[in-house]
């Protein structure tokens, strides 16, 4: 379904792990521009899912909004239930950083 899915292709833990900060930090010598490597690779990640959940779910929308008639749609709800059960993006984004998979550069170098 997701293109996220398909790219990470291995399991994410959604568990509260406690993290070595000087192994973060060594990746870019600053544990400050390693935070914000991983924040920015969050934040892509996030766009491309919400603009994917967007394209799925305009597929339900009425023309007419009346509130009256709402109604439920069995495929709608699995769709959403999908991306629910997605892990967060700073987990991801944070794996893949560990993992040497995210591309970065210093713009001051």
């Amino acid at each position: 379904m997701s293109n996220l899915k398909k790219e990470e292709g291995k399991t994410v833990s959604a568990l509260i792990e406690t993290r070595n900060l000087d192994e973060l930090a060594s990746k870019t010598g600053n544990l400050y521009k390693s935070i914000n490597v991983i924040s920015a690779r969050s934040n892509q990640m996030n766009a491309k899912l919400k603009e994917e959940l967007h394209r799925k779910l305009e597929e339900f929308s009425s023309t007419t909004d009346n509130l009256e008639e709402v109604f439920e749609n069995r495929e709608q709800i699995e769709i959403s239930r999908y991306y629910e059960k997605l892990p967060k993006t700073s987990i991801t984004a944070l794996q893949e950083f560990l993992n040497n998979e995210t591309y970065f550069r210093d713009k001051t170098e």
